[in-house]
């Protein structure tokens, strides 16, 4: 089997070091296409306005100076154009992809391109339990239980154009609970937090964050599942069309 490995924190992140131990569990012929440098936040989004440039940094490993979407593209259609991968891997992110943040990610976007292109993809996310960690957030959960949550999943047959979305918990291995299978959740917009600050030549700038989840009512999601300890499993399609707005559109146009 041909692996893709690809992630939104750079080719030099320590997630992606992570996510090629876990592809070696199932393959010795791994490829490694991601971005030169961290690409978080940048959603399904394309380089059209500045050349995209490639460099090839060992055998079968490649950056891209651009986004996740198109160090994807370029290695389907260029790096390994005669002999596509069969499994796309995106990854391992430093912090949770859950909610409404699949809109936002590269992560997951990486393995919507991939599911684009037909090829089976799954994006996995470790979150973390405070901010502030860099480098140094910990990945134990996803090296405990990524073979494990993915040796059933890979070989799988998907539907077309759906994907995968894995996020494991901030917990020490030992203490993940299992694995639950999940639908995607929607957090309260108020939790979006602006944080503003000053340079020093006395002009504002500033960060976007999210203040921390105060509650989990229900469990039924992702947000529940990894706040309860367990590993979400969450299946995504890119059918945005809501169906049942079809028919009452129609009739404004009758």
């Amino acid at each position: 089997m041909r692996i893709l490995l690809t992630n939104d924190d750079g080719v030099n992140a320590p997630g992606l070091k992570v996510l090629e131990k876990i592809a070696a569990h199932f393959s010795d012929d791994v490829w490694v296409v991601a971005p030169t440098e961290e690409q978080s936040g940048a959603g399904h989004s394309l380089t059209l306005t500045v050349p995209v440039r490639l460099r090839k940094l060992g055998e079968r490993r490649f950056c891209v100076t651009g986004t996740p979407t198109d160090s994807v593209m370029m290695a389907i259609a260029h790096i390994m154009k005669d002999d596509p991968p069969d499994l796309i891997l995106s990854g391992v992110n430093r912090g949770a992809n859950l909610g409404e943040d699949v809109t936002y990610s590269g992560t997951v976007s990486a393995a919507m391109e991939g599911a684009l292109a037909g090829i089976p993809s799954i994006a996995l996310s470790q979150g973390y339990s405070r901010e502030g960690l860099g480098d140094s957030v910990p990945f134990g959960a996803a090296e405990a239980w990524a073979e494990r949550v993915l040796r059933p999943i890979i070989g799988r047959p998907m539907d077309h154009r759906t994907l995968i979305n894995v996020n494991f918990p901030a917990l020490p291995p030992e203490q993940v609970r299992g694995v639950r299978v999940v639908r995607q959740g929607f957090r309260d917009y108020g939790r979006l937090r602006i944080v503003e600050r000053q340079d020093p030549r006395g002009y504002r700038y500033y960060w976007f964050g999210l203040a921390p989840m105060e509650q989990t009512p229900g469990h039924q999601s992702d947000l529940e599942a990894v706040a309860d300890g367990y590993v979400a499993v969450s299946p995504l399609h890119l059918d945005l069309t809501h169906e049942p707005s079809l028919a009452a559109l129609e009739s404004l146009y009758d």
